[in-house]
């Protein structure tokens, strides 16, 4: 079975598909199987809405026998009122880099003392099987916008994000702890758990 990932972030990609090893039997798939990630007009005012747009939109054009899934994430910094939210990927343009979201972020918030940059990523997945059945699934994770971004794996805000209980961002944790930490981690989770329940190779 395909699991089609509706995305051109190949990073997201790998990510999620790191995520479902020996946990499903799907083959997960970029979107490049259907000719690539149709464009998609990130309007909507949540997560959520943002998902289902791109889900929706990879559904189209994907073969029927083949699940959907959509990820909508973003970083939520509390000193910014929930700033960037939705608009992470493109906090410092439309067309801005990892590297240049993440200068901005720690532009705006140069005058923040450490104990005032709390933050969490939130992630929502939108999965729609054959059948045209849409379910969501969310994870959160919690911590702090570091003072300085510190070079290492990972991508996104990935150098100035520190998760709670540790002393080093995602990008220096590594993938192993990103992978049981994270918010995409928790929502494949929680995705993983309710569809183990069900007999996927009947649908």
């Amino acid at each position: 079975m395909q699991l089609i990932i509706a995305t051109s972030n190949t990073h997201k990609v790998e990510e999620i598909g790191a995520l479902f090893q020996g946990t499903l039997p799907f083959e997960v798939c970029s979107a490049r199987i259907c000719g690539g990630m149709p464009p998609v007009n990130e309007d909507g005012e949540t997560f959520i809405e943002n998902a289902q747009k791109k889900a929706l939109a990879l559904q189209q054009i994907a073969p029927s026998d083949a699940w959907i899934l959509s990820d909508d994430s973003g970083l939520l910094v509390d000193a910014l009122d929930g700033a960037p939210g939705i608009y992470s990927a493109r906090y410092a343009g439309e067309q801005a880099s990892d590297e240049q979201n993440v200068n901005k972020l720690l532009e705006v918030l140069e005058s923040v003392p450490a104990l005032q940059r709390t933050a969490r990523f939130i992630c929502i997945l939108c999965l729609i099987d054959p059948d045209g059945c849409v379910m969501y699934f969310t994870g959160s994770c919690e911590g702090r916008i570091a003072m300085f971004a510190v070079a290492g794996a990972g991508f996104g805000y990935d150098p100035v994000f520190i998760p709670n209980g540790y002393a080093h961002s995602f990008a220096e944790l590594g993938e192993a702890i990103k992978s049981e930490l994270s918010h995409r981690a928790l929502a494949v989770r929680s995705m993983c758990q309710e569809l183990q329940g069900l007999d996927l190779r009947s649908t």
